[in-house]
């Protein structure tokens, strides 16, 4: 069976135990970056952060994709070996695409780390005896071969490394105390010798070594350690060792067992603090948080001379507080010198914050601090905190600060401690001053979401009733403080399934009534109340204005028109929304509210501002998509006219876009929220701005192959058309919906749009527009094989354009002639057409015709033989079609290409340009097509084929 290693050298192992060539480390890290997740989607984006960093090279999704192709490639061969057959390869590891991203779905336990940490985990079960414990960790050890992840380069792998060496350190400690209780001293030597030398500065590693040391006879050796040890953290962290170490170093000197079973015969020290809370029931996931927190502590050896503070942000219920606890419970054994927790109310219902002298006091009665010696004054009281802290290794756990100003009294004042901190604020000063390490917390994963509801209810109950299970995930937004409710209600009714929770939700969808807790700690709405009522008015209007926004996300120039303020003054606005953590700046210049949180403050949209404050709220963030798309057009290559839309009005302050790759990226960028305005604009009856939209965003569906898209934006423009709307319009929409419904297969519809387009263009005498019309007639028939009407259709519209001035429409014209005489195997006279088209589309620097007329010009030397002619033609049009930004056409013709390099008999070229184009497919959600190419790949071999025809439709 297939095993992953990646505990040591990255490898991928076969049935037989044969490393397999993973190939360049990229592509080793691409493999490692979706191992780490086995069994679980994982974002593009977070892929192409792991691999590339901030190096990220301009073609950096093709790149992706042809490692993610060859790293199919791989996965079947070794899930085949000789003498397989299909059924084999199925139940091999599997490198999926889908909506989420990418998973490598294979089994946890065949991937090395995975299994470490089941083996670790299964060990810590109070039901292993001590023997057990010995032999699932020893073979936990055994998968380690190395450095983790060795000869990969880059930021991320760096800091897995990190966090896998603290839990190797971890597991060597419970492997080590569990030989110690079975009475092999001896036999642990060895290692602790080798890991202590290896990260000197860790002290339970130490006194582990001490004690084995000790108890197999070799006390002197034992005590150098000791020596050793002392001397590195006065040296390096100007500290002293710890209350546990020094209390094995006594116990040795008076020749006592050092065993952690007597602790009467240690020496008394000062009070050790343990003032965690209790842990909250069903912690689950946070996988990714609790390694960076674990590697954070394990890189605080290499900060000698500092404090190390973690500031743990997130939005309110998101269970920053489950996490800081759970982590300092994991990591408490670190900090022999105890534990320090303070509530600091900062965002309590009372509204009153702890103030920092009263947390500082109660401290210092947990440290021991004699009363009578505890001063008035708050500096007095912090010297004393910091002066009983000093050389003693402490875990202190500022929960729920309010700010910063509130939490830098609390600090600890030397090396040795460090400090977690949680807050919906972000802390930015105590990044900025104090050099605290930021953790942002997000929703939970939907794994860890159903993992949640599966340790809180059970896991049948869980595994029996999956779609209720899916909805009430989704109904929560994944938030734990929701889903905390919506378990507890289920869990009162152990009888009741669990649809009818799902169903108290989805009853309840567009209001927070369904998430009223038993208390105002667990009420949500409430819980969100505290975070708005630390807001100035003026920042507490720009969140309820975000609740109506349509969209699911946004930029800043939208918010400002939003607004009605200049960008400046929203910007600061909305840092103050973002500090709290009521909106969430997910990437560079873009904001987005979590689910819960947005009908909040659409419930305060709702009652706090006046009808005609909304409505004149929403025209201007309507006026900026609407203004700033159909300013796109003018950076794109027209055969059309824009449509006229006036002037912006008051406080609308639409985007000023200056080329064509700024045009292409908003409106990739903001697409969705386009379309949301689009149906906001037809929700409230603003009927010209919808087929407005349509006009302005036509062009860019037609480029990026939108195709469904494309049609929902022409039938709600067709919906809300008047009859007083010009005939001019009513033409435009019945063509544009007809010409859309073709390349979604809707024939019949798209005919009869584009016959009645076509009568009103015959009444207007509109010779252009019936040119159009033929056209799309054309491609209409092609995509169903009926080539000679297709053929008609395209000579109709040349002839009409004959007196016209439309070189941009006239060269579709020409090649959608080339392109049927073509299909016809009328390959001279087709050359003719597309050869007269080319200086024509070149002449109206239209790159998407261009390259529609080159592709028919690689399909009519392919098909006579001049294959060489066939790939230059080919390897342009790709090159213009992705100028374009066309990525949905180009990689048509990349399948096309694969059989002309085939035909050439060049194996290895059509190789790759089918992976290429077979990757597209998949990041296109076009399976069928992915499927065909990967059979293509499949079969492979020395001969030559037509290859596949998709009729692209000329002049899209």
């Amino acid at each position: 069976m297939t095993e992953f290693l990646l505990l040591g050298t990255v490898e991928l192992r076969d049935a037989d135990g044969a490393s397999v060539d993973l190939g360049p480390a990229k592509q080793r890290t691409v493999l490692a970056a979706l191992l780490v997740d086995a069994g679980r989607w994982v974002a593009v984006q977070t892929v192409i952060d792991r691999v590339w960093g901030e190096d990220v090279p301009p073609q950096v999704r093709p790149s992706l994709y042809a490692h993610i192709a060859r790293i199919r490639r791989l996965l079947a061969a070794t899930a085949q070996p000789a003498g397989a057959g299909a059924d084999d390869v199925a139940a091999g590891p599997q490198l999926r695409r889908g909506p989420g991203g990418y998973m490598l779905d294979t089994a946890a336990d065949r991937v090395d780390v995975h299994r470490f940490r089941q083996l670790v985990e299964e060990a810590r079960g109070a039901e292993c005896t001590d023997a057990q414990r010995v032999l699932m960790l020893r073979q936990a050890l055994g998968w380690w071969r190395g450095e983790p992840l060795a000869g990969l380069a880059g930021a991320w792998a760096e800091r897995t490394r990190e966090s896998w060496a603290q839990e190797r350190i971890d597991a060597v400690l419970a492997w080590a105390e569990a030989e110690f209780r079975t009475g092999n001293h001896a036999g642990v030597t060895g290692a602790l010798t080798a890991l202590a030398a290896e990260y000197p500065l860790v002290e339970p590693l130490t006194v582990a070594l001490m004690r084995a040391l000790h108890a197999a006879g070799r006390g002197p050796e034992a005590l150098a350690c000791y020596t050793a040890l002392r001397k590195r953290l006065a040296e390096e962290l100007g500290t002293d060792p710890g209350a546990e170490v020094r209390q094995v170093h006594q116990a040795i000197l008076r020749g006592e067992s050092a065993s952690p079973a007597a602790p009467d015969l240690v020496e008394p020290g000062p009070a050790v603090p343990a003032q965690l809370p209790l842990e909250a029931r069903g912690f689950t996931g946070r996988k990714e948080e609790l390694a960076r927190l674990d590697g954070i502590l394990a890189g605080s050896s290499k900060r000698p001379a500092a404090v190390v503070v973690s500031a743990v942000s997130g939005t309110a219920g998101v269970g920053k507080t489950a996490l800081a606890v759970h982590w300092a419970h994991r990591v408490a054994d670190r900090f022999p010198d105890g534990q320090l927790y303070a509530n600091l109310r900062g965002f309590d219902p009372s509204g009153s914050a702890m103030a920092p002298d009263q947390a500082v006091r109660g401290f210092l009665d947990a440290l021991g601090a004699p009363a009578q010696r505890v001063p008035v004054d708050l500096q007095s009281r912090v010297g004393l905190y910091r002066s009983l802290l000093a050389g003693r290794r402490v875990l202190v756990v500022l929960d729920n600060a309010r700010d910063a100003e509130q939490v830098r009294p609390l600090l600890p004042g030397s090396p040795g401690c460090l400090a977690v901190v949680t807050s919906r604020n972000r802390l930015t000063g105590l990044v900025a001053a104090e050099g605290a390490h930021p953790i942002a917390l997000d929703l939970l994963a939907p794994a860890e979401a159903r993992a949640l509801l599966a340790h809180r209810l059970g896991e049948d109950r869980v595994a029996a009733e999956p779609d209720a299970v899916q909805e009430i995930i989704t109904r929560c937004a994944r938030l734990p403080l929701a889903l905390g409710i919506a378990t507890a209600r289920a869990a009162a009714h152990p009888g009741f399934p669990l649809s009818a929770v799902a169903e108290e939700l989805r009853d309840s969808h567009g209001s927070l009534d369904a998430f009223a807790g038993g208390d105002l700690t667990t009420d949500v709405r409430a819980v969100f109340s505290w975070s708005y009522a630390a807001l100035a008015p003026e920042q507490a209007r720009l969140f309820a204005l975000l609740g109506l926004a349509p969209g699911s996300d946004i930029g800043l120039p939208a918010l400002a028109s939003l607004a009605g303020l200049p960008g400046p003054a929203a910007r600061a606005q909305l840092r103050a929304l973002e500090n709290l953590h009521l909106v969430d700046q997910y990437e560079p210049g873009r904001w987005r509210m979590h689910d819960l949180v947005r009908l909040y403050a659409a419930d305060r949209g709702r009652q706090d501002l006046a009808p005609e404050e909304q409505e004149a709220a929403l025209r201007r963030l309507v006026g900026f998509y609407l203004h700033t798309a159909c300013g796109t057009l003018r950076l794109m290559p027209l055969d059309d006219t824009p449509p006229e839309l006036g002037d912006p009005g008051p406080g609308c302050r639409p985007q000023r876009l200056t080329t064509h790759a700024e045009a292409v990226e908003w409106l990739a960028g903001e697409l969705p929220n386009v379309l949301a305005a689009q149906r906001l604009a037809s929700d409230r009856g603003w009927r010209r701005l919808v087929w407005q939209f349509a006009w302005s965003l036509d062009q860019f569906h037609g480029l990026l192959g939108h195709v469904h898209d494309r049609v929902a934006m022409w039938q709600a423009a067709l919906a809300a058309l008047d009859h007083d709307d010009e005939l001019g319009v009513h033409m435009r929409v019945h063509r544009r919906l007809g010409h859309a419904a073709t390349h979604t297969g809707s024939h019949d519809e798209a005919r009869k749009h584009l016959g009645h387009a076509l009568d009103l263009a015959e009444q207007a005498d509109d010779h252009g527009t019936q040119a159009r019309i033929h056209i799309s007639l054309a491609q209409a028939y092609g995509q169903q094989d009926r080539l000679r009407p297709a053929l008609e259709h395209s000579e109709r519209a040349l002839r009409l354009l004959q007196e016209l001035e439309l070189p941009a429409v006239k060269a579709a014209a020409l090649n959608s002639v080339g392109w049927y005489n073509a299909r016809l195997g009328r390959y001279g006279q087709a050359r003719v057409h597309c050869e007269a088209a080319l200086p024509l589309a070149r002449h109206a620097r239209h790159e998407s015709i261009e390259a529609d007329i080159l592709d028919s010009l690689g399909y009519i030397a392919h098909h006579t033989g001049h294959h060489e002619e066939a790939v230059d033609h080919y390897r342009l049009a790709v090159a213009r079609y992705r100028g374009a930004g066309s990525d949905r056409w180009a990689a048509d013709t990349l399948d096309r290409l694969g059989h002309a390099h085939r035909a050439l008999g060049g194996f290895e070229q059509a190789r790759s340009t089918w992976e290429e184009a077979a990757a597209m497919y998949r990041d296109q959600l076009r399976p069928a097509l992915a499927e065909r190419v990967q059979r293509q790949l499949d079969n492979l071999e020395p001969s030559r084929s037509p290859g596949v025809v998709h009729d692209r439709g000329p002049g899209d």
